[in-house]
C-alpha cells in the first residue's frame, strides 16, 4: 500500500446520499477538496490568505475512480499524497471505508497556481510542500 503524507477522518451525512442510498458522485469531490484544505491548514497555509496575495491554486485536471460506494453514516479515512511536475501539483487522493478498510474512491488531481491571474510557480506553496513532494 502506498504511504500517504496526510489523512483525516470524515463521516457521510444523510443529505449527501442519493435515492439509491449511496453518496452522490459529486460529493466525493467535496470530500477530497476538504482534505486538501485541511492539509494546507495543517501546514499553516491559508487558502484565503494566499488568494489575498494574488495566488490561487486551481484544479486543472482530475482522473476519478469510483470503487465501492459509501453510504449514510459510513465513517471513512481520506488520504493524500503529493508530487510535482513542472508547475503542476499532483495530488493522489483515496477514500477508505473505515468499517472494512475497503477503497471507495481514488482520484488524481492536478492543480496549478495562478499568480495574479497568470500560471506560475508559487514560492509559498513550494516551501509549504517541500518536505512532502515526491519527485
Amino acid at each position: 500500500m502506498e504511504k500517504y503524507v496526510f489523512e483525516t477522518r470524515m463521516e457521510v451525512r444523510d443529505y449527501e446520499c442519493d435515492i439509491e442510498g449511496i453518496v452522490n458522485n459529486a460529493n466525493y469531490l467535496h470530500y477530497i477538496e476538504h482534505t486538501r484544505h485541511l492539509f494546507l491548514k495543517s501546514l499553516g497555509v491559508s487558502f484565503a490568505k494566499m488568494h489575498e496575495k494574488g495566488v490561487d491554486a486551481v484544479v486543472a485536471r482530475m482522473r476519478l475512480w469510483y470503487k465501492a460506494p459509501l453510504r449514510c453514516d459510513d465513517e471513512f479515512i481520506s488520504r493524500l499524497n503529493l508530487t510535482k511536475k513542472g508547475i503542476r501539483y499532483i495530488f493522489t487522493q483515496e477514500l477508505i471505508r473505515a468499517s472494512d478498510e475497503k477503497s471507495s474512491f481514488l482520484a488524481e488531481v492536478e492543480l496549478v497556481c495562478l499568480i495574479n491571474g497568470r500560471p506560475g510557480d508559487s514560492e509559498d506553496y513550494n516551501r509549504a510542500f517541500e518536505r512532502f513532494i515526491k519527485e
